[in-house]
C-alpha cells in the first residue's frame, strides 16, 4: 500500500436546504498515487503533484 505523506484531511460542513435543514457534508482531498524514482509508491494531493512537476523542470 502506498504511504500517505500529505497532511490533508476531509473538509467538513453542512448542506443547507431552502427549509434550512442541515445535513453533514464532506469534501475529500484529491489524493493521487505516484511512483517515485526509487520504486516506492506514495499518495500526495493533486496540488502537491503539480508543484513537484513545476519545480522539477
Amino acid at each position: 500500500m502506498a504511504k500517505k505523506i500529505t497532511g490533508k484531511k476531509p473538509l467538513a460542513g453542512n448542506r443547507r436546504s431552502k427549509a434550512l435543514n442541515a445535513t453533514r457534508h464532506f469534501q475529500k482531498p484529491n489524493l493521487q498515487t505516484i511512483t517515485l524514482d526509487n520504486g516506492k509508491k506514495v499518495r500526495i494531493s493533486a496540488r502537491e503533484l503539480r508543484t513537484l512537476n513545476k519545480t522539477a523542470k
